[in-house]
């Protein structure tokens, strides 16, 4: 008859810490990869809905020789639902806060805002880099009291 024995060894201390502080290192690289990335997706999906935006008040424009006028943010201004059907104006944009329409206000004659974005400034940063000069302080996308303004057209 034969008896096997079996040596169970394990893990010191040590190297239990060793590992918990190996890992901790790499959640710390990778944490911020992660979040660039949620930030990229957001703003290409903030970048695709600004260009439906835009091209629909353009259009709206074109056929009716005027904008429509200003209203509140998170509400649809007056005739604009058939150009906005393929965008959820009146819900959150992927930057947090809301849509808003904005005719003769700002200091431009018509612009498309997110009013009261969640997104951080260094997010907001990167879109512009996107959409614009890079450069939050000059060019079409740019702050305005509590949000951003893209300008579609300034005023004359």
């Amino acid at each position: 008859m034969r008896v096997y024995v079996y040596i169970v060894q394990g893990f010191t201390l040590v190297e239990i810490m060793i590992a918990i502080t190996i890992m901790g290192i790499l959640a710390m690289l990778a944490i911020p990869a992660f979040q660039r990335a949620m930030w990229h997706a957001a703003n290409a999906r903030f970048a695709a809905d600004l260009n439906t935006a835009t091209a629909a008040f353009e259009m709206y424009a074109m056929e009716n020789g005027t904008y429509p006028p200003d209203v509140s943010r998170g509400e649809m201004p007056s005739g604009m639902e058939p150009y906005l059907e393929k965008m959820q104006w009146t819900e959150p944009t992927s930057l947090g806060g809301l849509w808003d329409w904005d005719y003769r206000v700002f200091g431009v004659l018509a612009g498309v805002s997110v009013a009261e974005p969640s997104a951080p400034v260094e997010q907001i940063r990167l879109l512009d880099e996107m959409i614009d000069d890079g450069n939050l302080g000059s060019g079409t996308f740019r702050p305005r009291s509590d949000g951003y303004i893209y300008v579609i057209e300034e005023l004359p």
